[in-house]
């Protein structure tokens, strides 16, 4: 199971990257989407892929999965959903604003020089 996940992380690596390092705003944010998304899968195998019980004090399991590692990916997915709305909002009244979403022509007069 660690190696589809490993592969599903590579995936979302490359994708990412890829879209990154595009000339438009909105390929670049969503890049940034499914490189948090890669980091969230690679947390969560960095942490073995574990089968058991909740971790409730009142119940006899034979295996318990650690809570942490959820925990701390369910905050990241808080997190990298709040800062995506925010990028697509300024991205939004960047285009309302200049006409594009091209990296390019966002630099202004000065950069070019």
């Amino acid at each position: 199971m660690e190696l589809y996940m490993s592969l599903a992380i590579g995936v979302l690596f490359t994708v990412g990257v890829y879209l990154i390092l595009s000339k438009s705003l909105l390929r670049i944010i969503l890049g940034t989407s499914f490189l948090t998304h890669g980091v969230h899968l690679l947390l969560l195998t960095m942490s073995r892929l574990k089968t058991g019980a909740a971790p409730l004090l009142g119940e006899k399991a034979d295996a318990y999965v650690d809570p942490l590692p959820q925990a701390l990916i369910l905050t990241s997915i808080v997190i990298s959903f709040g800062v995506t709305s925010f990028f697509f909002v300024l991205a939004y009244k960047a285009y309302q604003k200049l006409g594009t979403d091209d990296m390019e022509q966002l630099k202004g007069e000065d950069a070019h020089e």
